[in-house]
Parts: structure tokens; sequence; C-alpha cells
């Protein structure tokens, strides 16, 4: 992907210039479509995108990124413990710096090839970069609560916050039968040099 793509922010000019970008999903294409330029105005999220270098006008992959935090209060005990066990006891909060996942798409065109993960490692890679210019110790995700969108962040090594549905429609006091969506997370420790094992 980094050899045949641009990296660019996926703003008006990349909507109105680009071919339609589609993943086949209907709430993904109209958020990149209708909604990810307002986002952006509002400061409630940044899109960005790679785009293909030999011809630019096509879209492979976006995703939109804003600034989150875990707050350990809203977990129960037993997941606080899974979630801070690479933390000094010394440098425990209330809360966790992270970095949201609000969207992420890949064109429908280019699914299967391995795009999915190369741009998981890249937004990764991104925030323990040492030009990163805030801490960032988790990356969370409200994920789809289908069988291939749960697949995806579980093959990139994501965790769910909360051990079953039950446990997070209780402690996020959604009153429905089943979640469309289950909070997961990466801890980017596992990716620095500086791990305590």
């Amino acid at each position: 992907m980094y050899e045949k793509c641009i990296f660019r922010k996926f703003d008006k000019s990349v909507i109105e210039s680009c071919q339609a970008f589609t993943c086949d999903h209907k709430d993904l294409d109209d958020f990149f479509l209708n909604d990810a330029h307002d986002y952006s105005e509002q400061l409630l999220g940044k899109s960005y995108c790679f785009c293909l270098d030999e011809d630019p006008s096509i879209v492979v992959c976006a995703f939109t990124l804003s600034n989150d935090s875990i707050k350990v209060n809203s977990i129960p005990g037993s997941r606080k413990k899974v979630l801070a066990r690479f933390i000094p006891q010394t440098k425990r909060f209330r809360s966790y710096p992270a970095v949201l996942i609000g969207r992420l798409g890949i064109n429908k065109d280019f699914k299967r090839q391995g795009i999915g993960c190369e741009l998981m490692n890249f937004i990764k890679g991104w925030f323990i970069d040492e030009n990163n210019k805030t801490g960032c110790r988790f990356v969370v995700v409200d994920s789809y609560n289908e069988k291939a969108s749960r697949g995806y962040y579980q093959k990139n090594g994501f965790v769910d916050l909360f051990s079953s549905e039950e446990q997070e429609r209780s402690f996020t006091r959604l009153n429905t039968q089943t979640l469309k969506t289950r909070l997961v997370y990466f801890d980017l420790i596992s990716l620095s040099s500086n791990l305590v094992q």
C-alpha cells in the first residue's frame, strides 16, 4: 500500500475530485460521502485516506480519528486489571489517553488484499512514532457488532473492553437486546521497546 498510494486528508476536495468511495457498508459509505467533512469542520474528527499513485481519483481506504480516553471507573474491576497490567502502579489514573478510530473503510475493489491490516499498522505506528505530539496509550474502536468487523479487529490485536455483551450493556446502561457496536481496544505499549515483561 505504501509504495503504491498517496496519503492525504480526506477532505471536501478529495470527495469532489475522486471517484465515489464505497466499501459496501451503508453506514460507512454514508459517513465518508456526507459526514466526514462536517466532522472535520466541527473539530470532532479528522479523516484521512490513501489514494492510488497511478490514479489519484481512486480512494483505496479511509479512516477518521479523534481524541478519546478509557475511563477506568466505567469498567468492571476484573477488566481494569487486564487493562492496566503493564501500567506501573504509580502511573495509574482514572482515565488513560486514547485515540478513537471513528470510521475505517476499505474500497470494495481492494478488499481481501491485506490493505486493512496495513492500514491498521499505519495507524498504530502513527501514535508510537517519536514525532507524535501527544501521549496516547490505547487505540479504541466502537466496532460494528458484526462478524466481519469483529474478526478484523481481533485479527489486528484488539481486545474487548468488556468480557461479554451483557456486561457491556450493563456498564454502558444501554437498554437494547443486541448491541450495534462493541468497545474494543489495542494497547500501544505492546509495540513499544520499553514494554516491561
